[in-house]
């Protein structure tokens, strides 16, 4: 997608989320959702958005509003389907007295429970709309076909019928996101004739990340932000650097581990950055056992918790990598 296109894109995304509907998240009603499910046709909150991305990417396409880029697709599905009190007529059309939908100040178990039974499990639509066979008409069947509204719904829960196997992320829970943005490379190793082709991929758990290519560049630029769930127990970032080839094995270039519990610890201990000024919360310190190049210091600016990290690629001839981590926790 063109710059222009993108742009055009995330402004109908924003005017779609000035209407009413949607000025509140549509499973637990907050106010001001930033998170959306692109496959469903939800705007959601941010601790909504940690139970969506734990159900995977067959149930729930989770994008940020403002973060993330969107597909022409995608866009174009939220349109059609019309925002949150479009979508809840299907989704909440029939709630037993059994059932009672979450507020604003409800417990992760509770917002689990609703949504799984929401959208997963099926059980408040109507029950001429509901999946119950185990079989897909089509092989490639598509989330974002652009017909009518019932038959987007239709295609959600078909792509999500078709893995009779739970995935694993459905049974975690998450704590929070990391926003990495990765910025910059610096005298990366050689893996072709004279330069390579650079990306790089971040792992936490069963989760995987991947930065854009960037051709025949041994000093790449990247300003990318990729996103991570961070679960209750969860561990280093693994990142791995490799050189891209057309016909071949791509070529590791370097890796390295990223500690990510000074960032948390020291953003828990402070609760909502809000309301605190610019500070220093807190320090990773360079040591021999980690890849650091000097010592990352955690700040809180402009009320978010941020961390400039510096490291040295680990197995590698050459090469360092600059990032700034961001911690997006689920719990304010």
């Amino acid at each position: 997608m063109s710059h222009s296109a993108a742009s055009s894109g995330k402004r109908r995304i924003r005017d779609l989320l000035t209407q009413s509907d949607n000025r509140v998240c549509a499973d637990c009603g907050a106010p001001d959702p930033k998170w959306a499910s692109a496959n469903i046709g939800v705007f959601i909150c941010l601790k909504c958005c940690g139970v969506h991305r734990s159900l995977g990417n067959h149930v729930s396409k989770v994008l940020s509003v403002t973060l993330d880029e969107w597909s022409d697709e995608e866009v174009d599905s939220m349109i059609e389907i019309g925002g949150n009190a479009s979508a809840n007529s299907i989704y909440e059309a029939f709630i037993p007295d059994s059932s009672s939908k979450p507020g604003p100040d409800a417990s992760h178990d509770q917002r689990m429970r609703f949504i799984r039974s929401k959208y997963e499990f099926q059980e408040f639509l109507k029950p001429s709309l509901r999946i119950t066979s185990g079989k897909t008409s089509s092989s490639k069947s598509s989330s974002y076909r652009s017909s009518s509204l019932s038959t987007n719904i239709i295609d959600s829960f078909r792509t999500n019928s078709s893995s009779k196997q739970p995935q694993l992320e459905g049974m975690v829970e998450f704590i929070g996101l990391l926003k990495v943005t990765l910025k910059k490379g610096t005298n990366l190793a050689i893996r072709d004739m004279m330069t390579s082709d650079p990306y790089v991929v971040l792992t936490l758990g069963q989760q995987t990340a991947q930065s854009t290519v960037m051709k025949s560049n041994l000093n790449p630029v990247w300003n990318e932000e990729l996103m991570l769930s961070v679960p209750h127990d969860y561990g280093s970032v693994k990142l791995q650097v490799f050189d891209y080839d057309t016909f071949s094995a791509d070529d590791i270039m370097g890796e390295a581990e990223i500690d990510i519990q000074p960032l948390i610890t020291s953003a828990m201990a402070f609760g909502d950055p809000e309301m605190f000024g610019d500070m220093q919360i807190g320090k990773w310190l360079k040591s021999n056992d980690n890849a650091l190049i000097e010592d990352s210091i955690i700040n809180i600016a402009d009320g978010k918790v941020k961390q400039e990290v510096q490291i040295k690629l680990q197995n590698v001839e050459s090469g360092e990598l600059e990032l700034e981590l961001e911690w997006l926790p689920l719990d304010q």
